[in-house]
């Protein structure tokens, strides 16, 4: 009897297998721009869309290929497209699905370069974005109208740590016959698989956790292959397509149209490829994710208690601690655990956030997350200093408040940190 293989093998496996010219074990770094034809009619069936292959670096290429199989295994899916950066991700799910004059609806609980993607950039494309509280499934409801075109969260919300209810929202989107896009970049797949919970298509940062540590940009989509996208409203994906010769592409490829589509029209049009070194890394990075991930969530989990016992803190959003509004949560979303992204704010205020960074001596300050190391940054001074005050307390990220993206070192050493830096800041 077939089975599928457990997360801790597929991280290994998936995607992997011995190079056929040399047997090599690892998946070899393909450093090529261009691969050689059989004849003219296999490169013409290539650029046909009609055989499966290589035919240049920025649409495919072997090492990001066991990427994408590896990705696509993980979270679950059909299909997965690799790219530069997980901001490129965002635009890359967008893409075949938007159109000038259309709106996503997004949580207003986001990264803060999504937030100014969403409510800046992409008003170049015509398009346009309108944020809720995505736990006000009512006000959720009512931002989505004829022109809605997606719905997108994050499973566990940056920089506050919370989770969201992903089975509400993807209910929501299959009313409005729209995708739930998910950026489960926080949660990694190892603690979360928005697929099983109704999202049509899943985004990464894979420089975050994925990879680990600190060394990688890249992005990646995952496509459940679940959603009809000949409902009426994605022409891209269900209407004869100019350039392939009236192919259409949910007709011609079922559950893989969305990841043909971002292959043959999103890398080859926008070009936001992520080279083949990077994949290697990532590769190499997820071989140890549950190990990882098992460790940074138990180093989590006694920063957070140990923070929220101490008189200088007002406040811990860490969705791990009992008392979280989303701990309940959790055990239905991410049930191994919470991750090890959260904040947590000063009594003191803004200028003790402040120098409270300027004396740590562990941790590093730094715009990251999902490092092996302590890392820890205050947002309303940098990642979201673009935002009005009003914008930077709707994303969680007050100017009393500080994040932290806590690392595999001994916790006591990272406790320890925090408590001379708390101490100098006269917190």
């Amino acid at each position: 009897m077939t089975t599928t293989p457990d997360f801790e093998t597929l991280q290994i496996h998936a995607g992997a297998r011995p190079d056929p010219a040399t047997g090599a074990r690892q998946v070899p770094v393909y450093q090529t721009t261009s691969y050689v034809f059989r004849d003219a009619d296999h490169a013409a069936a290539l650029f046909n869309l009609q055989e499966v292959g290589y035919i240049y670096s920025r649409l495919t290429n072997p090492t990001v290929a066991a990427l994408q199989e590896r990705m696509a295994a993980l979270e679950g899916g059909a299909g997965a497209v690799c790219c530069s950066s997980g901001h490129g991700a965002q635009i890359m799910a967008l893409f075949p699905l938007m159109g000038p004059g259309l709106n996503l609806v997004s949580s207003s609980r986001l990264y803060g370069g999504t937030v100014t993607q969403f409510s800046q950039t992409i008003k170049r494309f015509g398009w346009s974005a309108k944020f809720v509280d995505t736990d006000d499934l009512d006000a959720v409801e009512a931002a989505i109208d004829e022109n809605t075109r997606a719905l997108f969260c994050e499973s566990i919300a940056n920089p506050g740590g919370y989770i969201t209810d992903l089975d509400a929202l993807a209910a929501i989107a299959d009313r409005h016959g729209i995708p739930l896009i998910v950026d489960n970049t926080t949660a990694t797949p190892y603690l979360c698989r928005p697929i099983e919970h109704g999202a049509t298509l899943v985004v990464h940062s894979l420089t975050k956790y994925l990879t680990g540590n600190g060394t990688v940009t890249g992005g990646c989509i995952i496509d459940s292959g679940k959603f009809d996208w000949s409902n009426g409203k994605f022409p891209a994906m269900s209407e004869p397509e100019p350039a392939y010769h009236g192919l259409k592409f949910h007709e011609t490829f079922g559950p893989l149209a969305f990841t043909f589509n971002s292959i043959a029209i999103g890398l080859r049009d926008l070009g936001m490829t992520l080279n083949p070194q990077a994949a290697h890394y990532t590769l190499l990075g997820i071989e140890t994710l549950s190990l990882r991930m098992e460790k940074h969530c138990a180093n989590a989990v006694k920063v957070a208690e140990w923070l929220e016992k101490d008189p200088r803190v007002g406040s811990v959003t860490y969705a791990g601690l009992p008392s979280s509004p989303y701990h309940d949560r959790m055990a239905r979303i991410c049930p191994k655990g919470a991750s090890s992204l959260f904040t947590f704010s000063l009594k003191a205020g803004y200028d003790a956030c402040v120098k409270l960074i300027d004396n740590v001596n562990l941790l590093s300050h730094v715009a990251n997350l999902g490092d092996t190391r302590s890392l820890i940054i205050h947002s309303a001074s940098t990642t979201h200093r673009q935002l009005s005050e009003d914008q930077q307390i709707a994303a969680g990220v007050a100017p009393d408040v500080v994040r932290l993206s806590i690392g595999l070192e001994n916790a006591d050493d990272i406790i320890a940190d925090l408590d001379q830096a708390l101490d100098k800041a006269g917190a």
